[in-house]
């Protein structure tokens, strides 16, 4: 459009020098504004790998997958079962996280414990959004589920029942309603009855809420719980409740740590031999009795079959 108002404006005497700067400056202004453009592609071409660095470390750190030293490790725990993890202000504390914490000090990486609806674990650990599952969680009838350390401490799975209750042994709890928390191994135990020795209950109330169980004794919605002999100790000394513990217990278990089943970094195995180190240097009984009386009564862990 330009050109063309300047042609309208030009006379038949135009000399040949005028018509000559004309061209020349149209010939400089071109490079001009095709300048811009190419520096902005080589900027952005000379940026792009650094984004997708950046975007794959992003990644990583999201998914929890530290490869190397001095990274940080996920750890999902269900925060409302103390002694073992349970929230002390904004803080996750409990017996598991101090010996995960140590155990993981001394191979070098960083801890963060989150909190999580336990019946999405298995989700999470598979799919990376965390890097293991860590709390009180027993071993046995789960072995090909996950890549499993050994056990750090032994788990006594228990029935308790009001203190003016009739029901004396697991046979009393015949044609009874129990209540346990979901997904976990009580709950699998009065469901499947695969041990001769459990009766056959009428109900079993699977709450999701570990706490609503105790809730559901006292107000007598159910005739007896079940869950791990610490956890009820504690809720007993916690809230002054005086329930009583059948002396049979229902199952007896190793606790540990556990990787999903695909996980290929052989953390379960270097935690493994940290366990062993700090039961020879006295660092598990130093932590466990920070939280429970006759500490060495839980981490006799050779006596597993």
């Amino acid at each position: 459009d330009k050109r063309r108002i300047i042609m309208k404006k030009q006379i038949l005497a135009l000399s040949m020098a005028a018509l000559i700067a004309a061209a020349l400056t149209a010939c400089s202004s071109k490079p001009a504004e095709t300048a811009a453009p190419e520096t902005t592609q080589a900027q952005t071409a000379e940026a792009a790998p650094e984004t997708e660095g950046e975007t794959a470390e992003a990644s990583e750190e999201a998914t929890g997958g530290a490869e190397a030293a001095g990274g940080t490790l996920v750890m999902a725990t269900n925060a409302e079962f103390p002694p073992y993890e349970y929230y002390e202000g904004q803080d996750v504390v409990g017996i598991d996280v101090d010996i995960a914490t140590e155990a993981f000090k001394r191979l070098g990486y960083r801890v963060e414990f989150v909190n999580i609806e336990w019946e999405d674990k298995k989700n999470l650990v598979e799919n990376g959004d965390i890097d293991c599952i860590w709390g009180c969680f027993s071993i046995k009838g789960r072995e090909n589920d996950y890549k499993w350390t050994k056990p750090y401490m032994v788990s006594r799975q228990v029935v308790a029942v009001n203190k003016s209750s009739n029901i004396y042994s697991l046979s009393d709890l015949e044609g009874k309603i129990i209540a346990v928390q979901s997904t976990t191994k009580p709950e699998e135990i009065f469901l499947n009855r695969t041990d001769s020795k459990i009766p056959e209950v009428k109900e079993v109330f699977s709450l999701e809420d570990r706490e609503q169980i105790y809730t559901y004794l006292g107000k007598g919605y159910v005739d007896a719980i079940s869950a791990h002999e610490t956890a009820i100790r504690q809720y007993m000394q916690d809230y002054d409740m005086d329930y009583r513990i059948l002396d049979e217990s229902i199952f007896v278990t190793g606790i540990g740590a556990a990787f999903a089943i695909n996980d290929d970094r052989g953390i379960e195995e270097k935690l493994s031999e940290k366990f062993d180190e700090m039961q020879k240097d006295g660092t598990m009984e130093i932590i466990v009795s920070k939280y429970l009386s006759n500490a060495y009564k839980y981490l006799e862990v050779d006596s597993l079959e």
